[in-house]
């Protein structure tokens, strides 16, 4: 009897955003439970997929760099088949197999069922197409295989956007708002805190709208209070809230709940109300500093991080100033921030982009420098202070230190905490006394592993 061919080894790229990253995460789950085996050296693997990220023109040309290097090792190395996923290929479809004719196969951001027969060897190959709708939502049966350090998870909460800001050609990729029912996210929740995971950061292209397209009543609020009962998890953190209907309840909910990490990051993108109104957002200054003292009033204590963007078609220099003195009053702990990049098929592709690269470079550094200051101002208050710190990796050198975080501290997006004087397993909880502080990160001293003394409730 003939035996099926032995399922090929798999090498895996994962660019962009982390909603992309539970996309992999999703597929390397599909692919593992059908056999196959996986390598982290490209030049070893039969099939190599790249899931894509198209959001701005930086991350466009680190796709196509990072295909045209995937594609050689078909010459040059065992790579017999180069599957291509995500937001580059639901965008641009055949147009990205024009530019990279080594593409075997496209699967858009609605396709990841498809991820298992498109590595297959013995499966002939069939013509790259991607569905024009995504539609998908992942089973909550689906396993995953997590590339995120021991211990910490993000949680998908929704697919696609409602909004249509200016500049932003998301909701053509990934399509109208879909949550996912508050059950099935629990149950996702209960399975990866049995796989050892303690910190949740909860995602979707909207957060603060979860629930609103279900019509049942579900809510983020109602989502927090149900995951923090999820036995395991210490700390559920909000990423990507829009600001515009974020309900009293979520806050509540967050001041009540321990587990619920005093944290959101809501991109405000800028602050002037006449480059607000070209970006399809509305509001001023002066309404979101309400906003930001609304959050700060009913969350005592909570971290805040924004993003904001630079050189928009017609920003001013008055514009600009306008931003820089609302970053001196609203006073957040952390800020992100990039230039403008003009995307056809967006609103704002027809205004002129008017601001020259240098130009924008040099606003980016300037916002970026003011927000070091702030940011300085803001940590060094923690030096002296006792804090529970997550222990998410080791630093490589001589020294070998922990790297951490708190509550305070996003994964990817924020600084870290460099623990010494002491080692626990990746993934654990331990006190650390902060000893120093810089704009991004902090440094501190075990007191001691959670479980083995009387601070294990230090925040």
């Amino acid at each position: 009897m003939t035996q099926p061919p032995k399922p090929p080894r798999v090498g895996f790229v994962s660019l962009g955003c982390p909603r992309n990253q539970v996309d992999s995460e999703v597929m390397l789950g599909k692919l593992q439970a059908a056999g196959f085996g996986r390598t982290h050296r490209a030049e070893e693997a039969e099939v190599i997929v790249v899931n894509t990220c198209g959001f701005i023109d930086a991350a466009k040309r680190e796709t196509i760099d990072t295909l045209l290097e995937m594609a050689s090792h078909k010459q040059d190395g065992a790579c017999r088949k180069l599957v291509v996923t995500g937001c580059m290929a639901q965008r641009y479809g055949e147009d990205l197999r024009a530019a990279v004719p080594e593409i075997d196969a496209l699967i858009g951001v609605g396709e990841l069922d498809r991820i298992v027969d498109a590595c297959r060897l013995d499966v002939a190959d069939t013509p790259p197409r991607v569905a024009k709708l995504p539609a998908y939502l992942p089973d909550p049966d689906t396993p995953r295989v997590l590339t995120t350090p021991r211990g910490s998870a993000y949680l998908k909460v929704s697919e696609g956007c409602d909004h249509r800001c200016s500049f932003c050609v998301i909701p053509q990729i990934r399509g109208p708002m879909r949550s996912l029912p508050i059950p099935v996210l629990v149950q996702e929740a209960a399975s990866l805190a049995q796989g050892g995971v303690r910190e949740l950061n909860l995602i979707g292209q909207d957060s603060s709208a979860y629930g609103r397209d279900l019509g049942d009543g579900s809510s983020l609020g109602s989502l927090l209070r149900a995951i923090s009962r999820v036995e395991g998890i210490s700390w559920i953190r909000l990423l990507y809230v829009y600001p515009v209907g974020l309900e009293d309840d979520v806050l509540e909910a967050m001041a009540a709940s321990e587990r619920i990490c005093r944290y959101i990051d809501v991109p405000l993108q800028h602050a002037d109300r006449w480059i607000l109104k070209r970006m399809l957002r509305g509001g001023d200054s002066e309404s979101l500093l309400r906003f930001l003292e609304r959050l700060r009033t009913k969350v005592p204590g909570i971290t805040l991080r924004s993003t904001f963007i630079v050189g928009f078609p017609g920003e001013k220099e008055s514009h600009f100033r306008t931003l820089l003195e609302f970053l001196r009053s609203a006073r957040l702990d952390r800020v992100g921030a990039f230039t403008y990049s003009h995307e056809e098929s967006t609103s704002a592709y027809s205004l002129p982009d008017d601001c020259p690269p240098e130009l924008k470079r040099e606003r980016l550094d300037q916002l970026m420098s003011l927000q070091r200051e702030i940011s300085l101002s803001l940590q060094e208050p923690l030096v002296g202070s006792r804090r529970r710190v997550l222990v998410d990796g080791r630093n490589i050198g001589p020294e070998g230190r922990l790297r951490g975080r708190t509550a305070r501290q996003a994964p990817d997006i924020d600084g870290c905490v460099w623990l010494r004087g002491g080692t626990a397993p990746i993934g654990s909880f331990v006190n650390a006394e902060i000893e120093s502080a810089d704009p991004y990160d902090l440094h501190g001293r075990i007191v001691e592993e959670e479980d083995k003394g009387s601070l294990a409730r230090m925040v």
